[in-house]
């Protein structure tokens, strides 16, 4: 007898997908200090927001291919040739931060599924709601960031 493996995670990413579609999330809503921190609400909110960003980043994403097929022409004149391809090769820098940022996203994703999201992995404290909101893919506290940035740019002054 086989057992299929790869069948239920499938099957526990629908479950979890048809519970999280039950909680009701009005279109005002924003998460607020003065409800517990991470609730099913709060997290719902940031689940949605990242999904919703991830979307749009996949939809340029795909715009980009598009536009890249289609100025794939040769153009007879040296300048336009240029310039062609140095707005071709700042696309692919775009499109490559936003596979950067779509990775980001994913791990943001997982981190509410596991019921890590909201909390700095250095210091294990809250991360401010304000921080999130403007930066939901947020790891570390803005204190804990800002001493994460002040050594690197000692270490790379070195």
């Amino acid at each position: 007898m086989t057992v299929n493996h790869i069948s239920e995670p499938a099957g526990l990413q629908q479950r979890a997908a048809a519970m999280k579609a039950e909680i009701f999330l009005p279109e005002d809503y924003r998460p607020a200090e003065n409800e517990p921190f991470m609730n099913e609400r709060q997290l719902e909110y940031f689940r949605r927001k990242l999904l919703n960003w991830k979307q749009e980043l996949l939809d340029q994403s795909a715009e980009t291919i598009e536009g890249l097929q289609e100025s794939g022409r040769n153009v007879p004149d040296i300048a336009d040739r240029a310039s062609e391809e140095t707005d071709r090769a700042l696309e692919l820098r775009t499109r490559d931060r936003q596979r950067k940022l779509v990775a980001k996203i994913d791990a943001a994703l997982r981190r509410i599924e596991a019921g890590e999201y909201g909390y700095c992995e250095v210091t294990g404290e809250p991360i401010s709601l304000k921080r999130l909101d403007a930066r939901p893919i947020a790891t570390m506290t803005l204190e804990a960031q800002e001493r994460h940035e002040r050594r690197e740019r000692v270490h790379r002054d070195e």
